[in-house]
């Protein structure tokens, strides 16, 4: 009797076994889900909703933020966020490196199931792909406004959140709208860059070409070449072109550099007091760390902020 009951408790056993052994079979070979996104490296499979997310393009960064993504970890080494993205400085995200080199090996300690690279890392994609599936959600500036709605759609495509990225967008676009009519007809602009006492100028189809792509500012002037890194200009130049509406950027500011001449010390001129601009105190000195930095949704959300608190400004004539 014992060796019957000792017999049949091994056939169930090994009944048992076969099972479970089929069950963690059938799981092993069950596919991941993918998500095919088209960015500027080319086309990558990715993982649908991933969780363990690396992000070091800080204009994507910006987007993934207003739309409550979780991330896992980005660049901490010598980066200054923006106040709006301030906390992915903290300890509760892991620290992969610099906005330009990666720490490779902490990205693989992390193992990602996904990363998404672009900007200042460009160069290290192919290093990055080996790791986890990356992608580059790079902004494309001569084509704005469809380029940061493709990449918003697309982050809510791979995280499910296309609601929330629809709104995100609808009320994006709300605000363009209701600031063009005021743009349109507000005059002439420059938009300019100080850095370490020099000024360079930004025109349309630039990537700092907002004010006249979007918002229907008409370019006090225009250059033969856009430029990554503008056209190098003089305050003989910006008198000579006279903006009513001088915008600036201070890159010294927003990398955090204390020892070099501020945007307004180096503006503060006779030839520039000369201009329209400064006659009736239209110059405008953005949230540099935040346009310089980032350059997402959010960014261009606070910048038609400021910039529409310096038209409601404006006297009536």
């Amino acid at each position: 009797m014992y060796s019957y009951i000792k017999t049949k408790s091994i056939i169930l056993l090994t009944v048992l076994f076969v099972l479970v052994g089929c069950d963690n079979k059938e799981e092993q070979q069950s596919p991941v889900k993918t998500v095919t996104i088209e960015h500027s490296q080319g086309k990558t499979e990715v993982p649908d909703n991933p969780k363990k997310v690396v992000v070091f393009n800080t204009a994507t960064l910006d987007i993934m933020d207003a739309l409550n993504i979780p991330v896992t970890a980005v660049p901490q080494s010598d980066v200054h966020y923006p106040t709006f993205l301030s906390k992915y400085g903290s300890k509760d995200y892991t620290n992969v490196g610099t906005l330009f080199e990666p720490n490779y090996e902490v990205l693989s300690s992390i193992q990602p199931d996904i990363i998404i690279a672009g900007g200042r890392a460009n160069d290290a994609y192919k290093k990055l792909n080996d790791i986890a599936p990356t992608i580059s959600l790079d902004i494309d500036y001569n084509d704005f406004l469809g380029s940061i709605t493709q990449r918003t759609q697309q982050l809510g495509e791979i995280f499910h959140k296309q609601n929330e990225a629809n709104k995100l967008l609808a009320d994006f676009n709300q605000r363009i709208e209701q600031l063009k009519p005021k743009t349109s007809t507000a005059g002439t602009a420059l938009v300019i860059m100080v850095n370490g006492g020099k000024m360079s100028a930004y025109s349309a189809k630039s990537r700092f070409g907002f004010v006249f792509d979007v918002l229907g500012f008409k370019p006090a002037t225009t250059f033969q070449e856009a430029g990554r890194h503008g056209n190098a200009v003089t305050s003989e130049f910006i008198l000579s072109v006279n903006p009513e509406w001088l915008f600036v950027l201070d890159r010294d500011n927003a990398i955090g550099n204390k020892e070099a001449q501020s945007a307004q010390q180096v503006l503060n001129n006779e030839l520039i007091q000369k201009t329209s601009a400064w006659q009736h105190n239209h110059i405008v000195y953005l949230d540099s760390t935040s346009i310089y930095i980032s350059g997402g949704i959010q960014t261009y959300s606070n910048l038609m902020e400021q910039i529409s608190v310096a038209l409601q400004a404006e006297p009536a004539h």
